[in-house]
């Protein structure tokens, strides 16, 4: 129950976070808001200040959340045309679109900042941990205390990103440059071992364990903060990248049932795990709603510019039936998602 109610908590403070951001920015637009929902379904709860205009409410179902705004889709006769998301201007009708994206992100880089304030900022430089006997890392010699400069002649900077390119390996050598502990430069080419566990599924190991130290204090909390931001933003956008040349499988992605079996893992781990998990999450969901991908606010921005640079918007029918064409799409990718979720699970 206490991970059930984590669960509910972390991706309904995402998801406030993210609407806020078109409300707010609606609002100081002087958009016309018709709802702020929490959650997707039937509505428990709503509430409309009084002389307000904004009904607030909480849905069934805990995933989602959504602000109704004045002629985003179609224009409504009733609201004042000055009123209305489709009258404003190119730069307005940006904010409001963008803003639950960049709420996300500054909501993840307090979250980072708290946490390090808390329980120290932990160096996000690539230093080399325990490095396991009996695997390739250790046959070549990597060391304990190695610094990773680069990977495949590609910069590193944190963990993050050298980790990303390890765990989407495919058995594929891999060129290491490193700085040793007396500080000369050494390269190093490993070819991971390839494992199997007992439900069949392969992974490929170098042997490799990361190493984090701690250091505390406002101006390491806010450079631990800034520096781990850009390192997960980084890494999301190298997940994409993989996944739409092939070297990451849409089988390895996550949906609810995967995120609360994460949030289950990770609140066992304590409040700081769960900082970093919020965080985390937060940075994907800000990313994945930038796509320009119909349904997404990426894919309504997209639409934006195409307005602008042909003077002319695309028709509302057509606009609309695309973004209910992509957000088919997502729910048939989101079931498919969580259909291997549920086997992982249970086996």
């Amino acid at each position: 129950m206490l991970s059930l109610l984590w669960f509910i908590l972390i991706l309904g403070a995402i998801v406030a976070v993210h609407e806020f951001g078109h409300f707010i920015f609606a609002k100081l637009s002087n958009i016309y808001v018709y709802e702020f929902s929490i959650g997707m379904g039937k509505k428990i709860f709503g509430k409309k200040r009084k002389g307000g205009e904004t009904e607030f409410c909480i849905r069934a179902v805990p995933l989602g959340g959504y602000v109704m705004i004045a002629g985003e889709d179609v224009e409504d006769e009733k609201i004042p045309k000055d009123r209305q998301m489709c009258n404003k201007n190119f730069i307005r009708r940006f904010l409001v679109l963008f803003a639950g994206a960049f709420n996300n992100f500054v909501f993840a880089f307090l979250m980072l900042f708290i946490s390090a304030l808390i329980y120290g900022a932990a160096s996000t430089k690539p230093y080399i941990g325990e490095v396991a006997d009996g695997y390739p890392a250790k046959e070549v010699g990597l060391q304990a205390g190695d610094l990773v400069l680069s990977i495949d002649n590609e910069k590193i900077h944190n963990w993050d990103t050298a980790l990303v390119k390890l765990q989407t390996n495919k058995g594929e050598t891999i060129t290491f440059e490193v700085e040793k502990t007396d500080g000369t430069i050494k390269k190093y080419e490993i070819t991971p071992v390839k494992e199997t566990d007992k439900d069949g599924n392969a992974s490929y190991k170098f042997g490799i364990a990361t190493r984090y130290e701690k250091e505390y204090g406002f101006g390491k909390s806010l450079k631990y903060a800034c520096n781990k931001f850009i390192s997960l933003f980084t890494s999301m956008w190298d997940t994409l990248k993989y996944l739409f040349t092939g070297k990451v499988g849409v089988n390895q992605l996550s949906g609810p049932v995967g995120i609360y079996s994460i949030v289950d893992s990770q609140s066992k781990q304590g409040f700081e795990a769960i900082l970093y998990l919020v965080a985390y999450l937060s940075i994907n969901v800000g990313i994945i709603n930038l796509l320009p991908f119909p349904a997404f606010d990426g894919g309504r921005i997209l639409f934006l510019f195409i307005e602008k640079i042909f003077k002319k918007p695309v028709s509302k029918k057509t606009e609309n039936i695309i973004h209910t064409i992509g957000f088919m799409l997502i729910i048939g990718l989101l079931i498919y998602v969580t259909f291997n979720d549920l086997i992982r699970l249970f086996r």
